[in-house]
């Protein structure tokens, strides 16, 4: 019986004909929309040959079809990777993109996205140029570094590091600094990718001077310094300071790197957040310092490198630099993340990871009260209102640190806390939020203003339902 209905499935020339169908995708090519109907005709026609149950012309009626193929069209305008809503108070949330960009930042891209650009041209010359040039001098300057470059991610700042620099060649590290940056992409992996043999000093909680200096021998490449910024180590622990390995460096002739992994530019102890600076990490003297563009620097993508020119110039010529090199959007975005470094006030302002996480409780109250008046105005039927919260730097940063913050929570006695959520996130414009306590909370810290108009509405169309 089942079989007789696969000849009354509509073709594939109706559904292109009908005018809802036609008003839905007007947008699309005639190809896309055709590649949809036959997607949803495929569909169905698999449910009624893999259904053990007697099925009925209701399944396969016109209408019933018409309606799955314009839901299809809908959905296939949505873009893949758009934009979200993050509600979670993870101001580095690496699953929502980590840092936003400044506005600077933003308009640098825009200036060079659509247009020809001095990527490889250096106008004075009148010939081909380098790409480093767009970064390098502003890095130097910011940081008081001899030289710098930009690859695609920190992981690939340690990895052309370690070949450039240690490829045959024993590099002394501290085992408790034997980090997992993410993804499973581990420090003992990369140096054995890059021909980099590691040299392991000290136990997992403590490592001493001497456990360094007498693992030194005619054939170590250098001594790293990884920070555990995803991690915290406490009780009974050592670590070596920076400062002391570089003397010992500099003893034995030996060049220190220190993987930084965060990037924090400014310190911002007085906010609660313990993280070494690189600029405290220049004045400790580390030969080469490396660390992410898109974590607590605030800037986009990329692996930024630091330190003697003479060791820079190595990793520039080697191989590698063209493989991990970075385009130019990328260029645009650092060198106007780095340029709001100026002035530190003007960068806590400016660069939104670090207003965030500067803002203070007072501020945050005031904001969620404000969108707390949004939601009980517009979606009247939820029980809403302002909790102190606690939130996380995240992106692998500043582990131990935990932020005051405040949220709006939301419960309705006509759907679970899960529900929600779910409706919130499954729409065109997600909205990412958290569940505590079977409450559904709106962390304001990770809230930009402009978006509460946008979280009211959504809170309204669900209970209106």
């Amino acid at each position: 019986m089942n079989s007789k209905l696969l000849r009354k499935l509509p073709k594939v020339d109706e559904l292109l004909m009908d005018e809802r169908v036609a008003e839905a995708s007007c947008n699309l090519l005639r190809e896309q929309v055709v590649d949809v109907i036959r997607t949803v005709i495929e569909t169905v026609r698999r449910e009624i040959i893999n259904s053990d149950e007697e099925l009925d012309e209701n399944c396969v009626s016109y209408d019933l079809v018409a309606d799955k193929v314009i839901e299809a069209v809908r959905h296939s305008h949505v873009k893949s990777l758009r934009r979200v809503i993050n509600g979670t108070g993870v101001v580095l949330h690496t699953n929502l993109g980590r840092a936003k960009l400044s506005k600077s930042a933003m308009d640098a891209v825009a200036e060079v996205a659509d247009k020809y650009s001095t990527l490889e041209y250096d106008p004075v010359k009148g010939g081909r140029g380098s790409r480093h040039v767009h970064v390098e001098k502003i890095i130097e300057k910011i940081t008081g570094a001899e030289a710098a470059m930009v690859v695609n991610n920190n992981a690939a700042a340690t990895m052309i590091c370690l070949a450039a620099m240690g490829r045959g060649k024993e590099m002394v590290i501290s085992r408790g600094e034997l980090v997992e940056i993410g993804g499973s992409f581990r420090i003992p992996e990369i140096m054995e990718e890059s021909g980099a043999h590691l040299a392991e000093v000290g136990t997992t909680n403590k490592a001493k001077l001497s456990d360094y200096r007498g693992r030194i021998n005619e054939n170590t490449g250098a001594i790293m310094k990884v920070h555990t910024s995803n991690y915290k180590i406490i009780g009974f622990t050592e670590e070596v300071p920076l400062k002391e390995l570089v003397k010992l460096g500099r003893e034995e002739n030996l060049p220190v790197i220190y993987d930084m992994g965060s990037g924090l530019m400014i310190n911002l102890r007085d906010y609660g957040i313990e993280e070494p600076t690189v600029r405290e990490a220049m004045a400790d003297g580390a030969d080469i310092i490396l660390f992410s563009g898109d974590k607590l620097l605030g800037g986009p993508q990329g692996g930024v490198i630091i330190g003697k020119k003479k060791y820079i110039d190595m990793m520039k010529s080697h191989p590698l630099a063209r493989i991990l090199r970075v385009d130019k959007m990328t260029l645009s975005a650092m060198e106007a993340t780095f340029k709001e470094y100026y002035d530190d006030e003007n960068a806590k302002e400016k660069i939104p990871v670090l207003s965030m996480l500067t803002r203070s409780e007072e501020k945050l109250k005031t904001d969620a009260e404000k969108l707390l008046e949004m939601i009980k105005k517009e979606a009247p039927a939820l029980d809403a209102k302002v909790e102190a919260t606690e939130d996380v730097v995240g992106g692998g940063s500043a582990p131990a640190t935990v932020l005051k913050g405040y949220s709006v929570s939301v419960q309705w006695n006509e759907a679970s806390s899960q529900e929600i959520e779910r409706r919130l996130r499954m729409d065109a414009l997600p909205i990412i939020v958290r569940i505590n306590h079977d409450k559904v909370l709106f962390d304001v810290r990770t809230i930009a203003e402009d978006e509460y108009r946008i979280i009211a509405d959504r809170l309204k169309r669900i209970t209106e339902k």
